[in-house]
């Protein structure tokens, strides 16, 4: 992966707080203009809404499956005119060895777009050009969540 993939100016490189709507907004932008390969991590508490927003980056991408979380299958995979896109959900597992099982290395090698949920799950084993896209509850403003979209890592 060696191209700069463009993250839509409602980021910018600094934390927004987003309502639903601005987060599915940001969303289906940022898939409308990702060029595989190419990997996102989403990170955020249970509840956050990183599921609303892969869905978000799927419908831009242009999937016309329905987009649901793979929280027991693991890994989702969905047909999209420019690539497939490959749907992470790594809350079960207890460590990086178990990505292994889910053919890892052989979704990292495709040319592919990459959604993935509970980042921190993985490891050392992200690949140190992905983009980071962050969630947060706001104790004070339950509709409202804090987001961050940055470049490489």
């Amino acid at each position: 992966m060696s191209h700069e993939p463009i993250i839509p100016p409602l980021a910018g490189h600094g934390r927004l707080a987003l309502d639903a709507s601005e987060l599915r907004s940001w969303g289906e932008r940022f898939g409308r203009v990702a060029q595989p390969p190419l990997v996102v991590t989403i990170a955020g508490e249970l509840g956050a809404g990183k599921t609303t927003l892969v869905q978000a980056i799927c419908r831009g991408y242009g999937v016309t499956d329905e987009v649901t979380s793979p929280t027991f299958a693991l890994v989702h995979k969905y047909a999209a005119p420019r690539s497939p896109v490959f749907h992470l959900d790594l809350y079960r597992l207890v460590n990086s060895d178990e990505l292994t099982n889910l053919a890892w290395d052989e979704i990292l090698a495709d040319e592919a777009l990459v959604l993935v949920e509970w980042p921190e799950r993985a490891g050392d084993r992200i690949p140190r050009d992905h983009v980071p896209v962050s969630l947060q509850h706001l104790p004070n403003d339950p509709d409202r969540r804090l987001f961050y979209a940055g470049g490489h890592q």
